[in-house]
């Protein structure tokens, strides 16, 4: 059973940062190829879902990292050498950037910024940013 728990939410001031990190366990044995894709992805009160960076990775080397323009140079998306925790750090935060964030993980060779593609998602953690 595939598993992912975030961590690291919580309330700051504008400018100010956030790590999120997303565990995650029981995909390897869903794995049908040397890639997978892993994301964040927020939601706020009325919007839509929508992507926030994605790490498209193969075997145990090459990670491709893409963001959304509205955190390219903000936020940091990484995995750690393990595999098993996926972050996103969150640099000048903004009142805009208030949402549920949430961690997910999809198999095979594609990596986009589109919920509907993921397979597997976490529970969710809040970020609040005020003004």
């Amino acid at each position: 059973q595939v598993q992912l728990v975030e961590f690291g939410g919580g309330s700051v001031q504008a400018g100010g940062s956030l790590r999120l990190s997303c565990a995650a366990s029981g995909y390897r044995s869903r794995m049908y190829s040397n890639s997978y894709c892993m994301g964040w992805f927020r939601q706020a009160p009325g919007k839509e879902r929508e992507g926030v960076a994605t790490l498209y990775i193969i075997g145990a080397g090459a990670r491709t990292p893409r963001y959304a323009d509205s955190v390219k140079g903000r936020f940091t998306i990484s995995l750690d050498n393990g595999q098993s925790t996926l972050y996103l750090q969150m640099n000048n935060l903004t009142p805009e950037d208030t949402a549920m964030y949430y961690c997910a993980l999809k198999m095979g060779g594609s990596c986009p910024l589109v919920p509907k593609d993921f397979g597997y998602w976490g529970q969710g953690t809040q970020v609040t940013v005020s003004s």
